[in-house]
Parts: structure tokens; sequence; C-alpha cells
């Protein structure tokens, strides 16, 4: 069974549609253009054998 007062104890309420661009833009999310840029960083800065 479930109780209620826990349950609203742990809920969060959501973003609104205009908070969710600044709130995306505070994370640290890893696309991949960041991706590319480091594996070309680390393969142009090893030297080869």
């Amino acid at each position: 069974m479930l109780n209620f007062d826990e349950e609203i104890k742990k809920f969060e309420k959501s973003l609104e549609p205009d908070q969710i661009d600044d709130a995306l833009a505070q994370m640290d999310i890893t696309d991949m253009d960041d991706v590319m840029f480091n594996m070309f960083k680390q393969a142009t800065n090893t030297k080869p054998n």
C-alpha cells in the first residue's frame, strides 16, 4: 500500500518551460562536439614512438 505522506515528501516540482534553458546551461553536459574535440586534442598531443 502507498504511504502518501512519504510520497509527498519525495515530490519535486517540475521546471516551467522558460526555466529549462537556464537549468540545462548550468549542467555540465558533454556533447558530441566536446567528445570529438577531446579526441582530436589527444591525438595531436601524442608523439609517435
